[in-house]
């Protein structure tokens, strides 16, 4: 009986660590199966695009955050409009390193991403994140409006208007 016990409590632990570490899956809210298919197909490349961007983000990883952007990319925040023009003027004036120190940053995650509108070449979601501390605390969750585009190189998020600083 006590090898059971040590088993099942092995398990609990192996069990427990292997949920702590998972990444936090956002809520999602999608399109009905009663949207076109075009729509459905553009929602799920869109996705697909969201879930790169903030992989790269959090991997501060300023190329390929770039990439999963599209151009002239509009960014609305903080009372300001900003506009990057090309793919290399982000690159060049992105600063993740700036940025964690800034907010004591370590990761963000999306919280919620639901699909707001979409037709088969655009994408409008609205968004949750949340941000992580270098302790693993979160705290800050902001909403925001992305809109994701297919251009003639792909998809790509053209405009976030965000209320994060």
């Amino acid at each position: 009986m006590a090898v059971i016990k040590l088993t099942l409590a092995s398990l609990l632990v192996t069990l427990a660590a292997s949920v702590m570490a998972a990444p936090q899956q956002p809520t999602l809210v999608l399109l009905s199966e009663s949207a076109s298919v075009q729509a459905r197909a553009a929602e799920a490349a869109a996705l697909e695009v969201m879930y790169e961007f903030m992989r790269t983000f959090n991997e501060r990883n300023v190329p390929e955050f770039a990439g999963t952007l599209a151009f002239p990319h509009v960014r609305v925040a903080s009372g300001d409009v900003r506009i990057t023009p090309d793919r290399q003027s982000m690159i060049d004036s992105m600063d993740f390193e700036a940025f964690a120190e800034r907010f004591n940053w370590s990761h963000s995650r999306w919280a919620r991403i639901e699909t707001v509108q979409a037709d088969a070449d655009k994408v409008h979601f609205a968004v949750r994140f949340t941000r992580v501390n270098p302790e693993g605390v979160a705290y800050v969750t902001f909403d925001s409006l992305y809109i994701v585009q297919r251009t003639a190189t792909g998809w790509g998020i053209r405009a976030r208007s965000s209320f994060a600083p």
